[in-house]
């Protein structure tokens, strides 16, 4: 059978074209992969990319190369996989994934937007923020699974520190570099791991250096980052981070249970004087189509929660969380049924993300009802 025609080429304008039409499709990502078209993922769906074939593997191959100096093009070649940027001008910025499967070339593209948005325009409220921006030293974590725009929260509050001042020195350790600062009242110096530092743990060591007021870890993934940031915090800098992680108390158990046995007594007095706040998130689609909308779970670390963290008994920072809503506390449960109520995600898409199910009941029968009066009980 012969293989279909691809309508997409290796070349250079070529690969801007398919990421130009990625773009103005609405985009979160792109995935190039042989013998499928350019895929896009729109409000959580992944789909063929309007007007493209399905690519070869000299096609996939090409594209991807594309993205790569000779310099990188030899790191790919030893490692087999790759994470780098690209940039076009006017567009957007491109985080690229490349790898291997099965002997052909592929690449996931992150599409990362030209313009940082505030807090105010990703669903955050005010009080929340100023909360937030009030924290000066310390630990703060945004987690959430692979594309739940934890990024994009920490560049909105980031960038809300940039535009409003006093004048802080920012610095920041990404792998790669997703969101590109403009300098306003904050001075802000961005260092990618194996461009501008070697690692995640050498970065911000050096931060530490850098008379920094503010310190953005792209991500906490190993035992060394982890132990930097905790210590980084503990000495009075403000270090905010990303985690994998679903909620807060599953937050604090990963990274004590990162450490060894012996040192986790230690670890957990050390968290519980540095760790302020932990922001976990998901993205659902929104009701009417447009897009998606973030459920957020939000801690702020209080007395009860330090001493949970000291006495070993994360399991009940959720309770705290529940009961704490004066404190501008927020569980998940909470938070997606809030979103329900205002009708902004169907409860389908909620269900799964429930803890407890008498709350999820208690949305599942408030969501049917409005249903039910809508159509004028005929269901």
């Amino acid at each position: 059978m012969m293989e279909p025609i691809a309508q997409v080429t290796a070349l250079p304008l070529e690969r801007d074209a398919v990421l130009r039409h990625a773009v103005e499709a609405g985009a979160s990502d792109l995935l190039l992969t042989v013998g499928h078209p350019p895929m896009v993922q729109v409000a959580g769906r992944l789909e063929p990319l309007a007007g493209f074939g399905a690519l070869s593997a000299v096609e996939s191959r090409r594209l991807c190369e594309s993205f790569l100096t000779p310099a990188l093009h030899e790191r790919f070649l030893r490692d087999l996989e790759l994470d780098t940027r690209h940039h076009v001008p006017g567009l957007a910025h491109f985080r690229t994934n490349l790898f291997i499967q099965r002997g052909h070339w592929g690449a996931a593209i992150r599409i990362v937007p030209m313009r940082i948005p505030l807090p105010a325009e990703i669903g955050l409220s005010p009080h929340v923020v100023e909360r937030m921006l009030a924290i000066t030293k310390g630990l703060v974590l945004v987690t959430g699974p692979t594309g739940a725009g934890k990024s994009t929260t920490i560049a909105s509050l980031l960038e809300q520190l940039n535009v409003l001042g006093p004048p802080r020195h920012i610095v920041t350790v990404e792998d790669p570099i997703e969101f590109l600062f403009e300098a306003k009242q904050a001075v802000i110096e961005q260092r990618e791991v194996g461009v501008d530092t070697r690692t995640y743990a050498r970065g911000l060591r050096g931060a530490l250096r850098q008379m920094p007021h503010v310190i953005f870890v792209g991500e906490m993934r190993d035992l060394t980052s982890m132990s930097m940031a905790l210590t980084a915090a503990e000495t009075g800098n403000l270090v905010i981070s990303t985690m994998a992680t679903q909620s807060a108390p599953q937050t604090v158990t990963r990274i004590i249970d990162s450490f060894p046995p012996h040192q986790q007594s230690q670890i957990r007095a050390q968290l519980a004087s540095t760790l302020r706040a932990v922001v976990s998130q998901i993205l659902l689609p929104r009701v009417d189509g447009k897009g998606r909308v973030a459920a957020r779970e939000f801690m702020f670390v209080n007395q009860a929660v330090q001493n949970l963290i000291r006495e070993d008994k994360i399991h009940q920072i959720g309770n705290v969380i529940s009961t704490s809503l004066r404190e501008d506390m927020l569980s998940m449960d909470d938070a997606l049924g809030e979103l329900v109520d205002k009708a902004l995600v169907p409860f389908e898409s909620a269900y799964p993300h429930f803890v407890d199910i008498e709350k999820r009941a208690a949305v599942q029968r408030r969501a049917f009802r409005v249903a039910d009066i809508g159509t004028g009980g005929v269901r």
